[in-house]
C-alpha cells in the first residue's frame, strides 16, 4: 500500500478540530485525499463552509461532517461527538489541530490571557480526547495526532503562555500514549516550527516590532536562522499528520515529531 494512496485512510472516520486554522484546513485536503469519512470542526462557519468547498473536489458529500462547535464548552463537545458518529460512524482517529497564540513577557501577562491559552490549546483538548479514547478502547483501535509545537519542545523569550500549554500537550501525548498502546490506540504529535500560517505571520509581526524593523526584515532573519533556508509549508505538517495515521506507522508511539526546517536537533 501506498502511504498517501487514496485508499490509504479507507474505511477511516476522522475528526480534526481547529480545521478552520491553516494547519487543520491543509489536513483536511490531505486526508480526504487518503480516502477518509472527515469531521470538520472549528468555531467559524463561513471557514467551515468553505472547506467542504474544497473537499468537495477531493471526496464526496457522504464522506463529509461539518460541524461548527466550541470545544472549550462541554457540551458543545458532547454536540460535536454526538453528530460525528450519527453522520459517519464511529470515530477511528483524531487530530487534535484547535489552537492559539499569544502571550508576552511573565511581568506582561494576565492570568485571564494564560487561562485562556490554556483552556484552547490544552484543557479543552484533553477533554475532547478523553471522550473520543473511550470509545477507541472498546474499538480496540484508534490514532490521535496532537497539534503541538516546537514551542513545547524548548523555551524562548516572551513565549511563557504558548509555550506552557504546548510543553502541556507534549507532556500528555506521552503519557496517554503509554496507556493507549496497551489497546491498540496510538497517540503521537507533531511540532511544527514557523509554519506559512497566519500564526506564524503574527508571530512575526509582533518580534518585529519588538526589535523596531519591519516584517519583511522579521522574516528574512527568521528564515536565514533555518538551515532549510523557508518556512514550512501547511501542507507538509498535514502529510506528517496524515502518515502517522496511516498503518504505516505502527510502532511510532508518544513520539513528538519535529517538523523545523532543521532549527532544532537532538
Amino acid at each position: 500500500m501506498s502511504i498517501f494512496s487514496k485508499d490509504a485512510l479507507a474505511y477511516e472516520h476522522i475528526v480534526i478540530t481547529g480545521a478552520t486554522g491553516d494547519i487543520g484546513f491543509d489536513t483536511a485536503k490531505v486526508i480526504a485525499s487518503m480516502g477518509a469519512r472527515i469531521t470538520i470542526n472549528g468555531r467559524n462557519e463561513i471557514k467551515l463552509e468553505n472547506l467542504k468547498q474544497e473537499l468537495l473536489e477531493i471526496t464526496n458529500e457522504d464522506s463529509i461532517a461539518v460541524i461548527a462547535a466550541d470545544i472549550t464548552k462541554a457540551q458543545e463537545r458532547e454536540k460535536l461527538v454526538s453528530k460525528a458518529e450519527k453522520r459517519l460512524g464511529v470515530i477511528t482517529g483524531l487530530v487534535n489541530a484547535a489552537g492559539i497564540s499569544g502571550g508576552g513577557t511573565v511581568d506582561q501577562l494576565s492570568e485571564e490571557e494564560i487561562e485562556k491559552i490554556m483552556q484552547v490549546n490544552y484543557l479543552s483538548t484533553f477533554s475532547l480526547t478523553k471522550m473520543i479514547y473511550q470509545n477507541m478502547i472498546k474499538q480496540k483501535k484508534g490514532h490521535i495526532v496532537n497539534v503541538a509545537s516546537l514551542s513545547g519542545l524548548r523555551a524562548t523569550r516572551g513565549n511563557s503562555a504558548y509555550a506552557s500549554s504546548k510543553f502541556a500537550l507534549v507532556g500528555w501525548t506521552q503519557s496517554l500514549a503509554v496507556e493507549a498502546i496497551e489497546h491498540n490506540i496510538r497517540v503521537n504529535a507533531v511540532c511544527p516550527g514557523f509554519v506559512d500560517s497566519e500564526m506564524a505571520t503574527q508571530a512575526i509581526e509582533r518580534k518585529a516590532e519588538q526589535n523596531g524593523i519591519s516584517y519583511e526584515d522579521q522574516l528574512e532573519k527568521v528564515k536565514q536562522g533555518l538551515p532549510s533556508g523557508r518556512l514550512t509549508t501547511t501542507t507538509e505538517v498535514g502529510n506528517t499528520i496524515a502518515f502517522l495515521l496511516t498503518d504505516a506507522t505502527p510502532n511510532i508511539v508518544g513520539e513528538s515529531v519535529k517538523i523545523s526546517g532543521g532549527s532544532v536537533m537532538r
